[in-house]
């Protein structure tokens, strides 16, 4: 048997050393939080009303479901099956959801282009021998997913349920892990004392861990792989010092007949108590959801040859100490710290509350990186992104999410103050997560490795079985705590599906709003107004057709930049786009006209580029798209409109070795020796040049339109935002209006707007709102900020004083047709 089909090979350029260290540093972040789960198991297990007898049956049958648990679910299916899944090198609910989104053709962004497709990070891999009837299926199941549009919500909601029980474990794994950790405190000082301690000071310690995200991991991220490491060496060393010290035939328990008898004797507490148990798995999704971070070798070495073996020696340890200790208070004294040696106990306790904070450290960054994802594919408002080092990739803070996240720590914390109550939220958060997971993952073994489907029925009826039955034993704890979890995730699921809904509506209206080509060639080459130098940015969710609000500037401004781009910044649905495909450019009606499109794609894991670098590899795109543009391509034809614009794949400046390069000095600079061709434009306070690669000499359109973008750039770009609001049309049900009219207006007015999401500065930046109109299902506003002042409002018109180094004067809007006021 090949065991590279679960192991996998490391990859050509990674050497065995490389794949040490990343399994190295892979302790520190993916399994903090699986490697401390030994803290707090068994007492929320025993906290069920289990009664510890003399013959160990309950003891003996808990360590038999821990360790089956952690054998099948995390080492059986995660690392040799899930793993596998991966969409480009990144893991999670999203990846997977993303995974199926290309494979049949499903897209949750209404702006999605064939041309995505055909970016090298959208390859389907397609087996090398089909099976006849596996292909049928999947292409039976793919058209149905197609056609379906009841099929493609229930995948999306069912990808979002999985994804706010992330966002809900990220409230809950903190608070049970510190808590937990803290908790040894109580084998200290009285039971009705050691309250007051805990609770205030695992509080502080939360409010200390959420303070520091806003300095980022780069700083002690180091440190995390050797605390994780000297926790894993710790309660290794103390459970095989129980199972030889209290009993060495504890492994006899391992048997699955002990389960059997756990169940038989302990019957509905039995059941209850599988809440608790199946908290030893907390953290596995992090194995998934972290690979983009890592490798797949990497991250299975670790877990299997750390990870998994220390986890079992310090379950089959406690078990070992528990089977000769029957007097202990099930609700107090049982857990993992009277299982410790009295002597080694508080340095083992300030391990635990370092590694505590590791392994929450690792759950909050997840959340954070969820989170972008979710923003980037249109499923969660526009939030603040910090992206806190520039060298470690999707290393983020969000300041929202981070403040929201400890407030609601915190307050389970002081609400619920026991293992217990934490402990069967946090399973029921995990559960679910996997659960998902297990549902795509069938979907996945069917449209993307083309198996069979009795493969993927066993696949769901296997695992799905395993975890419905942990599912069903922490959800009959609903008034126990289990309804955190629910609630914060039916909130987040609500917020993100309004968001959705809403981003869809409004691009739909956007497009059915937009400007026939035909107006723009009837009002010429000057678009009816003076063209004065400068590059403007025309920022559009439209990838075809003119925008509304071009219209309505092209109304009202007295002049306009002489080279105009409508620029669309999307996303795609896979994690990364090479820099090399950064760009789609094109032209928008004749080439006179000086217009142009150019659409810069984004995968839901990629970081923007800061505004200078951006604006530099724009220019750089259409200076080499007029060079390349062939010859037959230059003439305008009627047929050529709307959505049939023909755009040309750029990549960015640094990528383009043998294309058009860009120089910018302030002062004059001695020409660049060496190049066939150097266009100059003589500017004092600023000089931008083209250096263009050899090539057959260019004609002399092209080398005028190439001299018309360099004095352009040099006189600044402008950045023109239009944004288009939706109503509910009349008529509409009240859950629509609901939706729309309220949700979604409160989201849209309290998220980040595009000008800020993009890094654009303020001072270029010239903002169109629009003004509802009557003919039309978009509410509509208008107002400039580019240098801009607010003159004076009449009845009918709003007068506003703009300038800049290019034009000065007056622009006055007209209202008349409102029948009244906006408010402003």
């Amino acid at each position: 048997m090949d065991t590279s089909l679960f192991w996998g090979h490391p990859g050509k350029r990674d050497s065995w050393r490389t794949i040490f260290t990343l399994a190295y540093q892979s302790l520190g972040v993916v399994y903090g939080d699986l490697s401390t789960s030994p803290l707090y198991v068994y007492k929320s297990t025993f906290a069920e009303n289990l009664q510890h007898s003399e013959t160990n049956e309950e003891v003996y049958g808990v360590l038999c479901f821990v360790f089956w648990t952690l054998t099948l679910i995390p080492l059986l299916k995660y690392v040799f099956i899930v793993l596998r899944a991966d969409d480009n090198g990144e893991g999670g609910t999203f990846a997977l959801y993303s995974l199926l989104c290309r494979h049949a053709r499903l897209s949750s962004l209404p702006n999605h282009q064939l041309a995505d497709e055909e970016l090298s990070a959208y390859t389907i891999d397609r087996p090398q021998t089909e099976n006849t009837t596996n292909f049928s299926f999947s292409s039976c199941l793919k058209l149905t997913l197609e056609k379906c549009k009841v099929l493609q919500k229930m995948l999306l909601v069912l990808a979002l349920i999985g994804t706010c029980m992330v966002i809900g474990d990220g409230v809950l794994t903190p608070a049970i892990s510190v808590f937990s950790a803290v908790s040894g405190l109580e084998l200290s000082m009285a039971k009705e004392h050691h309250q007051y301690i805990e609770v205030p000071l695992a509080c502080g310690i939360l409010v200390f861990l959420f303070a520091l995200q806003h300095y980022g991991t780069n700083q002690v991220g180091f440190l995390f792989a050797p605390v994780v490491i000297v926790w894993l060496l710790c309660i290794s060393a103390i459970g095989l010092y129980n199972i030889f010290y209290w009993n060495p035939l504890v492994y006899k328990a391992l048997s699955p007949y002990y389960m059997y008898k756990f169940l038989k004797k302990t019957k509905r507490q039995g059941w209850m108590a599988l809440g608790g148990i199946l908290l030893c798995i907390t953290g596995s999704e992090a194995m998934f959801a972290d690979l983009g971070h890592f490798s797949q070798f990497s991250i299975k070495l670790a877990f299997t040859f750390a990870v998994y073996p220390s986890l079992v020696l310090a379950y089959m340890g406690q078990a070992a100490y528990l089977s000769k200790h029957h007097n202990l208070d099930n609700d107090y004294r049982i857990g993992f710290y009277v299982s410790v040696p009295e002597k080694v106990r508080w340095p083992v306790l300030a391990i635990a509350i370092l590694a505590a904070v590791v392994g929450s450290q690792a759950i909050i960054t997840g959340t954070f990186s969820i989170i972008k994802q979710c923003s980037a594919l249109g499923c969660f408002p526009r939030v603040k992104i910090i992206h806190t080092s520039s060298k470690i990739h999707g290393q983020i803070y969000i300041p929202l999410i981070n403040w929201i996240l400890m407030i609601l720590c915190l307050a389970v914390t002081i609400g619920f103050r026991d293992t217990k109550r934490l402990g069967n939220a946090a399973g029921l958060a995990v559960i679910t997560v996997m659960l998902v997971s297990t549902c795509l993952m069938s979907l996945v073994i069917v449209l993307c490795w083309r198996k069979s489907v009795l493969l993927a029925i066993a696949f769901i009826l296997f695992f799905g079985s395993i975890e419905a039955l942990y599912f069903s034993a922490s959800l009959i704890k609903f008034f126990e705590g289990a309804w955190v979890p629910i609630a914060l995730s039916l909130t987040f699921l609500v917020v993100m599906y309004v968001w959705h809904y809403g981003t869809v509506k409004k691009y739909e209206a956007d497009v059915e709003n937009k400007v026939p080509i035909n107006w723009l060639l009837s009002i010429g080459p000057k678009i009816g107004i003076v063209r004065v130098r400068g590059i403007g940015l025309v920022h559009t969710e439209l990838v075809s057709g003119i925008p509304a609000i071009f219209s309505h500037f092209v109304t009202n401004l007295p002049a306009f930049h002489q080279i105009l781009v409508f620029l669309c910044i999307k996303s795609v649905t896979v994690p990364h786009v090479r820099p090399e495909e950064r760009f789609l450019v094109g032209r928008v009606g004749p080439k006179e006209y000086r217009l142009y499109r150019c659409i810069a794609r984004y995968g839901y894991r990629d970081m923007h580029k800061d505004d200078l670098e951006f604006e530099k590899d724009l220019a750089c795109s259409i200076a080499e798209f007029i060079r390349s543009e062939r010859t037959e391509c230059n003439d305008f034809r009627h047929e050529d409109l709307d959505d049939n614009e023909r755009m040309t794949v750029i990549g960015t400046s640094s990528t383009q070795l043998d294309g058009i390069h860009m120089c910018e000095n302030e002062t004059y600079a001695s020409p660049i020796i060496g190049t066939s061709e150097i266009i100059k434009s003589e500017q004092l306070r600023k000089r931008v040049r083209f250096v263009l690669p050899e090539s057959p000499k260019m004609d002399i359109d092209t080398r005028g339109e190439l001299q018309e973008l360099m004095e352009a750039r040099e006189a600044g770009i402008a950045f023109i935002m239009g944004h288009s609001y939706v109503k509910a049309k009349k008529g509409s049900g009240w859950m629509k209006k609901l939706v729309i009219n309220y949700g979604y207006d409160f989201l849209r007015k309290n998220s980040r707007g595009p000008s800020y999401a993009l890094s654009i500065p303020y001072a270029s930046t010239l903002e169109g709102l629009k003004f509802e109109d009557p003919m039309s299902k978009m509410v509509i506003w208008n107002e400039a900020k580019f240098d801009v002042k607010c003159n004076h409002i009449f009845n009918s018109h709003i007068v506003y004083s703009i300038a800049n180094n290019n034009f000065t004067g007056t622009i006055t809007f007209a209202l008349s047709h409102l029948g009244g006021s906006p408010s402003l």
